[in-house]
């Protein structure tokens, strides 16, 4: 039955149907998790109805869904309700080959080009080790990006034997014309081991591939026959007419392409898909090559009059340009702007994987490419993303091999490799494509740049500082020293290096916690560690090109003039680019330069305050609180009517109880420092960090403002300062992350609050612990620790402390639990995620994690969601750059400010 609007299929509402076929019904609908459209296809009940097809189904799914190529179909998931299995799909708009070959044969231009993209296709998949099995038109969809392959070894059943008893019999079953359609249509694309019920590799489907070219081509099947038994005959025993009888300007090459995939015997056909897309893509260069030839192709008397002819006309066009450029002045080199379509298959959230990157010389465009709606899971444990090159003369980008899971592409000097971070190392790779080089380990890195004395510089962690380290391999060395944010005492971000001319000094981020903030600055810095002076106070990351430092600042693109070897700016900031895309979670700004006028960027809107938002537990936006400001973190009360944040900035951190109205109560007096409020056992005091009477030390409030803040915990002199502050349910312990001077990776200390209140170490080691989080029974203790060289999650027993139970598996951070104590979430890159816990006698038993949704939120020291006891998520949320999904390129920006 036909599922109407309306209808729910788990988080997917079908919204209007598409089609129906012998494979199932499908229909659009909308992932109401993510809000975007998807296709669902429904399954027949046959394949419900068998265990053994059923449990392939899934198996393949699983393989299917991993596959990332631009010309290929995506598979979002795979569910089942009430006895109906469903596939979730990427919907892609535009026409299926079927329907346009029923207006006649293709363009050559198209066939060569759509040939090439589905023989990548298949390549991708076959490597993967998978086989299409149904390749045919009605499979391949037509988009204004190209073509993409549709149904990817899903529910086709592996080929029966045939026999021509079964062959004859069919035939007599149906009307010519759902014979043709049905049928016989599937049949007309099928390879010869197909027919004959043989096992099936990747060669079956370039036998299939060839069917459809020459379809393509003539107009015409390859196969043809009055019933399947005549068709399958022909497959097996006769050849396809020469595509020349019919098309008589075909390519010799092209003939010969389509033939050698027609082959009978598998070893005669082409042996890889690859190698056949590498032949189409041949035969597409060859006949521009032999237009721009076709001259000198022509009769010598007509060529040597053209010649004269043209002789002639240079002449005099020569000599009225001298005549014209003697009498005036030398013209500037036009300011051009274009925009770069969309490469189909680019992500676009740049600060988890860096902006598009101009090469040295201009002509070679890198960026970070996916094959998903969202770049969430680019870094996420989910599907990765890898490099991908366009050169500018191209209209097409190539994925370079070896680069799955890649982020901060940059170049090399002479633009022939690229260094780039993946798997918790600093790799490069020739531009082309070729063996990947791992040079050093970088767990969560935030940039790098390449010297022309083949030294390169990045920052290898969120919160260390800039390292060195040869291009060919070798130890890093830091270039850099952690400064201290003065009100926080918190390390800061070193990050985004980039090395001036000289290759002796360079430029870097500092910030206090990595995102935006009115502390973050622009440093400039020598290799030799002898200079490390302030530029000025911004949020963006910077290049310098051409005389001039270009950054982000308030929406726009600027250039100011600025000495490589001083570090010295000069004159006033000019905006190039109007709203310019920023993201202000990573301070980074979306745009790279070359040496020689060029300019890539994207085009934007990022805001730089947090808003209070609330979210349901799919990532619906709830509604919000408050008004917009420099939130750090949030704790809401027990009874879910209040919250307590706090806010930072140069001037000023308070620490502010809000409640569903925004009433605003202020907790720190007197201009004090307030940081990382928690509310207490009971919901009547807050506990909070601030420099009330002098060093910063642990007070607690009345929550209601009544009275003066009281001294909870005086730290030791070493203690520069705490976060994370966090109340035992029985309210007898209070926990904290402690600062500690001489730096040594921040640990975990608790307090009697019913004792002495003399802090003691609870989890002390040379790892970073922090953002304790009890349990609603008080018996568990979660936190986040980087001891493996990942931060990850874990829980363990309070207060005898002991096991440790890691909950997070592709790294995690600021664990927190839901009331009930059943289930724990944290955040991974950024989506948040939920982990069931079950308590056996002593010990926990812990589920799989489960994404949620993406939160685009975050602060290096702050608490920055919770969770309230009706399930909803609160959460200091940082929207990320809305921005346009094309690059824009900019050819002698420099004219601009001469203007």
């Amino acid at each position: 039955m036909p599922l109407a609007p309306g209808t729910q299929l788990g988080p997917y509402q079908i919204t209007a149907p598409l089609g129906a076929g012998g494979m199932g019904e499908v229909y659009r609908a909308r992932d109401t998790r993510l809000e975007r459209t998807v296709a669902i296809k429904i399954l027949p009940a046959q394949l419900s109805s068998d265990p053994i097809r059923k449990q392939r189904f899934e198996r393949e799914a699983k393989t299917i869904s991993g596959l990332n190529h631009p010309h290929i179909c995506t598979l979002h998931d795979i569910g089942s309700q009430d006895g109906v299995d469903y596939l979730v799909m990427e919907c892609v708009e535009g026409e299926t080959l079927a329907e346009r070959l029923e207006k006649g044969p293709l363009p050559l231009e198209q066939v060569l080009k759509y040939g090439a993209q589905i023989a990548n296709a298949l390549d991708k998949a076959h490597r993967a080790g998978i086989v299409h099995r149904d390749l045919k038109p009605g499979n391949i969809m037509l988009t204004a990006s190209g073509a993409k392959l549709l149904d990817f070894g899903l529910a086709k059943p592996a080929a029966a034997l045939v026999s021509g008893n079964t062959l004859t019999a069919e035939a007599t079953k149906a009307t010519p014309v759902t014979q043709e359609g049905m049928i016989v249509g599937t049949f007309q694309y099928m390879s010869p081991e197909q027919v004959e019920g043989k096992e099936l590799d990747g060669r079956s489907d370039i036998f299939s591939l060839g069917t459809v070219l020459y379809e393509m081509v003539t107009g015409r099947k390859a196969f043809e026959g009055k019933s399947q038994l005549s068709v399958a005959s022909a497959i097996l025993e006769k050849e396809p007419a020469p595509i020349t009888a019919t098309k008589p300007l075909t390519p010799a090459a092209l003939e010969h392409a389509v033939k050698k995939s027609l082959a009978k015997l598998r070893d005669e056909r082409w042996q890889s898909a690859g190698d056949l897309a590498s032949e189409l893509k041949w035969v597409a260069e060859s006949r521009m090559d032999s237009a721009t030839q076709s001259l000198a192709a022509r009769p010598d008397k007509l060529r040597m009059a053209l010649l004269w002819l043209a002789m002639t006309l240079t002449v005099i066009a020569l000599a009225i340009a001298v005549t014209y450029y003697a009498t005036r002045p030398a013209p500037e080199s036009a300011l051009m702007v274009s925009v770069i379509p969309p490469p189909g298959v680019f992500a676009d959230t740049s600060g988890r994987i860096g902006p598009p990157q101009i090469s040295p010389d201009g002509k070679s465009l890198a960026f970070i490419g996916c094959q998903t709606e969202s770049a969430a899971t680019s870094m996420l444990g989910g599907q990765t993303c890898s490099i991908w090159v366009r050169v500018l003369t191209s209209s097409e980008a190539h994925e370079v091999p070896g680069t799955s899971g890649a982020y901060y592409p940059f170049w090399s000097p002479d633009g022939h490799e690229i260094g780039f971070f993946a798997d918790g190392t600093l790799k490069k790779v020739t531009a082309e494509g070729g063996p990947v080089q791992v040079i050093c380990e970088a767990p969560d890195a935030r940039g790098g740049s390449w010297g022309n004395s083949g030294t390169i510089i990045f920052s290898a962690t969120r919160t260390g500082p800039v390292l060195r380290v040869p291009a060919e391999g070798g130890t890093p060395v830091a270039v850099t020293q952690v400064k201290r944010a003065s009100d926080l005492g918190q390390p800061t971000s070193n990050r985004w290096p980039n090395l001036l001319p000289n290759g002796e000094h360079f430029l870097y981020m500092n910030s206090p916690n990595g995102a935006c903030s009115d502390l973050s600055e622009l440093r400039f810095a020598s290799l030799d560690g002898k200079q490390d002076i302030s530029v000025l106070k911004t949020c963006s990351s910077a290049a310098f090109a051409n005389g001039y430092l270009l950054y982000w600042r308030d929406g726009n693109l600027v250039a100011q003039p600025f000495e490589p070897r001083t570090g010295v700016l000069s004159g006033v900031p000019t905006a190039i680019v109007e709203h310019a895309s920023f993201d202000p979670l990573f301070s980074i700004a979306d745009f790279s330069v070359s040496a020689e006028g060029k300019l890539v960027f994207m085009t934007g809107d990022a805001a730089i305050n947090r808003q209070l938002q609330w979210y349901d537990r799919n990532g619906k936006l709830l509604g919000t609180l408050g008004e917009n400001n420099q939130y750090k973190g949030v704790s809401i009360s027990q009874d879910g009517s209040r919250i307590v944040a706090d806010t930072i900035s140069v001037k000023e951190s308070k620490v502010l109880i809000l409640d569903a109205r925004g009433t605003r109560t202020l907790m720190t007096l007197n201009n004090s420092f307030g940081a990382s409020p928690t509310w207490s056992a009971d919901g009547r005091e807050i506990y909070f960090i601030s420099t009330t009477s002098g060093p910063q030390d642990i007070y607690v409030r009345a929550a209601d403002g009544s009275g003066e803040p009281r001294e909870v915990v005086k730290f030791e002199k070493n203690v520069l300062g705490a976060l994370f502050l966090a109340a035992s349910p029985d309210g007898k312990y209070l926990a904290y992350t402690a600062v500690v001077d001489p730096p040594r990776g921040n640990d975990i200390y608790t307090v009697a609050l019913n004792g002495d209140r003399k802090p003691q170490p609870f989890l002390n080691t040379f790892a970073r612990e922090t953002a304790a989080a009890f349990s609603p029974d008080g018996k568990w203790l979660a936190y986040e620790s980087d001891g493996t060289g990942r931060n990850e999650v874990y829980i363990t027993p309070f207060p005898g402390g002991g096991a440790q139970y890691q909950v997070s598996t592709g790294g995690g951070e600021r664990p927190v639990w839901r009331r009930d104590g059943k289930e724990i979430y944290y955040r991974e890159g950024l989506r948040v995620m939920a982990v069931e816990v079950k308590v056996r006698a002593d010990s926990l038993e812990l589920s799989p994690p489960t994404a949620l949704f993406e939160l685009a939120a975050g602060n290096l020291n702050g608490r920055y969601y919770d969770v309230a006891p009706d399930g909803r998520f609160l959460a200091n949320t940082s929207p990320l750059t809305t921005k346009a999904q094309s690059f824009s390129l900019v050819v002698n920006w420099p004219a601009k400010l001469k203007k």
